[in-house]
């Protein structure tokens, strides 16, 4: 079956509003961090857990594309599906917490505050999962290694924060 012209256009307009929002957190997010990794990181005390510093880039590569057809899905959804509106704004909600963990974190050198954001983001990630799974099984399962990693992440910056304070 061949597409229509407004299918194609919805497609691509779905793509650019799901692509771009999160290179843009991943663009800012690594301009607040990348600088502090081979100096303030670099010097802190962490636990044996700590994966090597390689492995973070992969790791969010994959996350964030993941996050991107996830929320690209959602956005193919007719818009008045019940559900969708919400399910987009707990998405971008969260989207915006994981930038702001980034700062908080790295940009402040301040393990604490990274702590009191990426708790609230984690939660608001299992809360975009169940936003999502009415909606689309297959966009709440790929949100789900991301609240794992986030999870992970939580028990990292805690201990960063328990063994440097």
């Amino acid at each position: 079956m061949a597409l229509g012209v407004g299918a194609c256009m919805s497609f691509l307009l779905a793509a650019l509003i799901a692509i771009l929002p999160v290179t843009a957190a991943s663009l800012l997010g690594s301009a607040a961090t990348l600088p502090q990794i081979p100096t303030w990181y670099a010097s802190l005390a962490k636990p044996p857990f700590n994966p090597p510093n390689w492995l973070f880039a992969p790791v969010w590569t994959a996350l964030y594309a993941m996050m991107a057809l996830a929320v690209f899905r959602i956005l193919r959804l007719p818009p008045g599906r019940p559900g969708r509106g919400g399910a987009l704004a707990a998405y971008h909600l969260q989207l915006g917490m994981n930038l702001l963990w980034s700062f908080a974190f790295f940009a402040l050198q301040n393990p604490p505050a990274g702590l009191a954001v990426i708790l609230p983001l984690l939660i608001m990630i299992l809360v975009t999962i169940r936003l999502f799974m009415p909606l689309d099984r297959v966009s709440a399962g790929l949100l789900w290694p991301y609240a794992a990693w986030v999870a992970f992440a939580t028990l990292l910056n805690l201990s960063i924060w328990w063994l440097n304070r």
